[in-house]
């Protein structure tokens, strides 16, 4: 699938997604979000039985001053597993195909659900959802041991579709190695590194998202690129 350049300028904000599950998508969408002022939104939330809620832990790192937390979700589901094995269990229809992303005038902070082929419904997977809201894609990947084929193979999914991407963010203990392997072979910019935090909190959120470039400047070197 080809997603137009025009839709990082239409609708300007991010998708992020991971290499694997429990990479630190939420921090790093709360970081986003916090940086640029932007609006988060989570479409399809799993495992609120057992885990916090992502849409409620990203409204706290954020704290009042941060930006705002859109509480429209499409589906939110109990069990810990991909929406489509936790609909199934739940008995609930998942339709990927008539969701819509909230409007905002602000910048958008999409967080999906694990991985990139973690599937969504019974046709779809999450990739396909990054298609369709046609925003650039941030990968967030561990810095430690495993991560370059990792991040490649998810790097080379989402070129297959032609979905443009704005970067990686390596979450972990800094890995030079790791970052200069993933921009040579990877053939793109890890546009930050978030060291494992002391504490987890809207101060330290707001300090990593001080280092966090200008979405203007990462949307612009998405279009030159593409």
């Amino acid at each position: 699938m080809n997603v137009p350049a025009t839709g990082v300028e239409t609708c300007p904000g991010v998708f992020v997604t991971g290499t694997d599950t429990d990479v630190g998508k939420t921090l790093v969408s709360a970081i986003l979000a916090k940086a640029w002022g932007a609006d988060y939104w989570k479409p399809y939330q799993t495992g609120v039985a057992t885990l916090p809620d992502d849409t409620e832990t990203v409204a706290a790192l954020l704290g009042p001053e941060g930006g705002h937390v859109l509480h429209a979700p499409a589906c939110v589901l109990q069990a810990p597993l991909a929406p489509w094995a936790a609909a199934r269990a739940e008995g609930v229809t998942i339709e990927m195909a008539g969701l819509r992303p909230p409007r905002t005038a602000a910048p958008l902070v999409v967080e999906g659900a694990g991985g990139l082929y973690v599937p969504v419904d019974d046709d779809h997977m999450m990739i396909d959802l990054a298609a369709r809201l046609a925003l650039p894609v941030v990968l967030v990947a561990r810095s430690t041991l495993g991560t370059i084929n990792h991040t490649l193979l998810s790097l080379r999914a989402l070129r297959a579709q032609a979905l443009p991407v704005m970067g990686v963010v390596m979450n972990g203990p800094p890995s030079p190695g790791n970052r200069e392997a993933l921009e040579r072979f990877g053939q793109v910019p890890v546009i930050a590194e978030i060291p494992r935090l002391e504490r987890v909190d809207a101060v330290s959120v707001a300090v990593a998202a001080a280092r966090i470039p200008a979405l203007a400047v990462l949307a612009r070197a998405v279009r030159q690129a593409g």
